[in-house]
């Protein structure tokens, strides 16, 4: 009898448990999701073919569909409505990301009391606390409402059910990662679970037109955490963003398909909860009667929103024969930059053997080029001990020849200088339109912006005594 040929059927194929890549051969590693040892053998998968099948709705022109079924509705918070784009659409996924204790839960929880009544009903799912944990963070913070329900759960099929009983009109989930499919093997958090919940609930939000905001883990690097699908299968990405010593929290958008992605939320996380923050400048700014050495002010572009900040440096005698470098809300290879710049094209000698100390105030990060004008004049401030002028702003990016260049956004910057009572700035040629009773001065390099630095009497006092001498 002849020997019956090897079939595909019969040949060995082999596939991840951890994020389900297939091959033909065995591999220690996963090429996918880099995870060691979860290559296993199992049955090769029919070839099958898909026929063409009934249609669910029929195709129509576009101009006759009806738009008025995404219209937008808010979310009761203003400055998550502004990065969603003006609220949530019905059947939207949208998928918020952030740090450890920055402040998700606490957000989310405020807007689920918020976005709740009698003919929209919110349903919160936990699956990292129990329901008393939420609602004592809810007796805090006063978010609650009749028509906000709360589960807690980690079984893919229970969130599935509580949809079925609730019928709410807004799905919150904290968070995607710790719900699980008893269907999928591996683990709660694994790229194959992450898969299954997000698909999952973005099918039953389509088919329900039930909004959801799901929450996300981040890695060490900051990324979202799980397979890189999620962020393409969700309809908007939100980054949430702050210093967890500082009351300052940004929610930045990163995918939007209803609306921009150049917006940005700004809260403030206090004992009572988190609070929008329409005019947030007040928290990166020192009122003082008198000008100090050493500061200077900025306007800096969060989005589309400026944002007025203050830029300080402190220099003093090193101790040490490699001086100190330390930043906080700056970048270190920038202010080395300016460093740089300042002692070859300021003529500015005695920074490189001073410990050098700089910051912004209220927790705000700059990492834009506007603000390096900002950082050399304060640099150049505190090394002369010599205040700058007061109520004057600096904007412009510097380069390694000296030269100011000029930035997107000089007007918006202006007018929000203007509005909160500056009325001096330092810009780069060609400003444009300037507010009316604002003076503005263009320079073209750093030895036209250090011009503004008035003549330090206290270093020239014993050059003046040893020339008498």
């Amino acid at each position: 009898m002849a020997a019956r040929t090897k079939t595909t059927k019969d040949r060995p194929s082999y596939r991840c448990t951890e994020c389900g890549w297939q091959t033909a051969k065995w591999l220690g590693r996963c090429p996918e999701c880099q995870a060691w040892g979860t290559v296993e053998e199992y049955g090769a998968p029919a070839v099958r073919t898909t026929a063409p099948g009934r249609v669910s709705t029929s195709a129509l022109p576009i101009g006759q569909v009806d738009g008025r079924q995404a219209t937008a509705r808010t979310t009761g918070v203003p400055e998550l409505d502004r990065v969603l784009g003006g609220g949530l659409v019905p059947g939207a996924v949208v998928l918020l990301a952030g740090e450890p204790g920055v402040g998700k839960s606490t957000l989310l929880l405020d807007v689920a009391a918020k976005s709740a009544s009698a003919e929209h009903r919110t349903l919160y799912v936990t699956g990292e606390e129990s329901a008393s944990q939420v609602r004592l963070r809810a007796d805090r913070i006063g978010a609650l409402d009749d028509h906000l329900y709360l589960a807690a759960e980690t079984d893919l099929a229970a969130v599935l059910g509580h949809l079925d009983e609730v019928k709410p009109s807004l799905l919150i989930l904290d968070s995607v990662q710790t719900v699980a499919s008893p269907e999928i093997e591996g683990a709660p958090g694994g790229m194959a679970q992450v898969r299954e919940v997000a698909g999952a609930l973005i099918r039953a939000s389509k088919e329900r037109g039930m909004s959801t905001l799901l929450v996300g883990h981040v890695t060490k690097d900051g990324a979202i955490a799980g397979p890189r699908l999620l962020e393409h299968l969700v309809d908007v990405v939100l980054h949430f963003e702050g210093d967890r010593h500082a009351r300052l929290r940004l929610v930045r958008g990163v995918k939007n398909r209803y609306g921009a992605t150049d917006e940005v939320g700004c809260f403030e996380l206090h004992d009572e909860g988190i609070t929008g923050l329409a005019d947030p400048s007040g928290l990166f700014l020192t009122r003082r009667a008198e000008p100090v050495p050493g500061t200077c002010l900025t306007v800096t572009l969060e989005g589309r929103r400026p944002l007025v900040a203050e830029v300080q440096a402190l220099t003093v005698d090193s101790q040490i024969p490699s001086p100190r470098r330390t930043t906080s809300g700056l970048e270190t290879s920038r202010v080395s930059m300016m460093l740089a710049v300042l002692e070859q094209r300021g003529r500015i000698s005695a920074l490189g053997k001073r410990d050098i100390y700089s910051a912004t105030v209220g927790g705000v990060k700059l990492s834009e080029p506007a603000a390096d004008l900002a950082i050399a004049l304060a640099l150049a401030s505190a090394a002369s001990d010599t205040p700058l002028p007061k109520n004057l702003v600096a904007i412009g990016e510097v380069g390694l020849a000296g030269e100011v260049r000029r930035v997107t956004g000089v007007q918006r910057r202006l007018s929000e200088a203007h509005r909160l009572g500056f009325t001096h700035a330092l810009v780069p040629a060609d400003p444009g339109k300037v507010p009316p009773g604002m003076k503005v001065l263009e320079v073209a390099d750093m030895g036209d912006a250090l011009r503004v630095l008035p003549r330090s009497r206290r270093r020239e006092a014993p050059r003046e005594a040893e020339e008498r001498r």
